[in-house]
């Protein structure tokens, strides 16, 4: 389990992180999010103990890594941001000379250097120098640094960045599939990638927690939670055809051609099958009819809009950590 209790770091009067408590506990994945400059990758380093904290603590598996750090060290696989790796090495030498910084050599060091290469698909540019290969080739070979020891905990800043999306699916398989008896905490601006992996997400900004659950839960925030996104093929008054709909909120026109429409539901309200049985039986000139998709993406923007100028606060009354 990760303990993260009043984490707070300053770099002389910038508060970078501000009084964070947070825990993870074995086989979840959380997804770390939130917008440029928000503590996300600030909060790894301190995890990590790439960077002391000011003040607070951080425990990995019962040890601080003020007091433990080599202890914390050898629990965690880490892939910064940029993934750096030396240049001038072959992937084989990399994963190689990692190998036995970790600890392993003969028969074991093989083992495991040959299993990284066959999980992140490494085979074919594993005799290249790092500097000859793509940023997503880059990438993998940062990824398979991070796990090559078994962590208990998986620390992974911006995975699948520079990657195509076969390379994206089969990342995320493998983070899926190494969450079964692991931590694995993912910091990222791709939300699809939260929905399509993570149990769990926390939004912050300011270096504060603004949300936290799962992302489902945060979807569910979403003021288009159940919304309905209706195409017209002609001019139709659709307020006057759903003014009975009480559950309906509002409509809002989401193109310029004004024949596209969003129909919002009251909190908690259902209005899909409704509002289809409407437009099916008094016959709408409708061309699509689908439930709004962004959830998440909305709820994200909706709480760290103006966090930069420091409105966090207004948003912690809301906060469950």
């Amino acid at each position: 389990m990760i303990e993260i209790n009043q984490l707070t770091k300053k770099f002389d009067n910038f508060t970078a992180v501000d009084n964070l408590s947070f825990t993870v506990r074995e086989g979840e994945v959380l997804g770390f999010l939130g917008p440029n400059g928000a503590g996300k990758s600030t909060t790894m380093k301190v995890i990590t103990g790439f960077l002391a904290a000011t003040s607070g603590s951080v425990k990995v598996d019962g040890h601080d890594i003020a007091t433990d750090p080599l202890a914390v060290k050898a629990l965690i696989g880490y892939l910064p941001e940029g993934a750096p790796c030396y240049p001038d090495m072959t992937v084989l030498q990399f994963l190689d000379f990692i190998a036995e910084i970790r600890g392993f050599s003969g028969q074991e060091k093989q083992r495991r250097i040959d299993k990284v290469i066959g999980d992140v698909e490494l085979g074919a540019v594993c005799h290249k120098t790092i500097d000859t290969l793509s940023k997503g080739f880059k990438r993998r070979v940062g990824l398979a640094q991070a796990i090559l020891h078994d962590p208990k905990v998986l620390i992974l800043d911006e995975p699948t960045d520079g990657l195509d999306p076969n390379q994206k699916h089969q990342v995320r398989q493998l983070i899926r599939n190494l969450a079964k008896d692991k931590i694995v905490i993912i910091s990222t601006h791709i939300l699809e990638e939260v929905s399509a992996v993570c149990t769990r997400a926390i939004i912050i900004a300011g270096g504060r927690i603004l949300a936290d659950g799962t992302p489902k839960e945060l979807e569910a925030r979403s003021r288009y939670f159940g919304a309905v996104s209706v195409q017209l093929t002609a001019d139709f008054d659709l307020h006057k055809a759903v003014a009975s709909v009480t559950e309906v909120s509002g409509i809002e026109l989401s193109d310029a051609s004004g024949r596209r429409h969003v129909l919002l539901p009251q909190q908690g309200a259902q209005i899909f099958s409704k509002v289809l049985d409407m437009a099916q039986n008094e016959r709408w000139p409708v061309a699509e009819f689908h439930l709004v998709e962004g959830l998440l993406e909305d709820y994200f923007r909706s709480v760290t809009q103006g966090t930069v100028t420091g409105s966090a606060q207004k948003h912690e009354t809301g906060v469950t950590q």
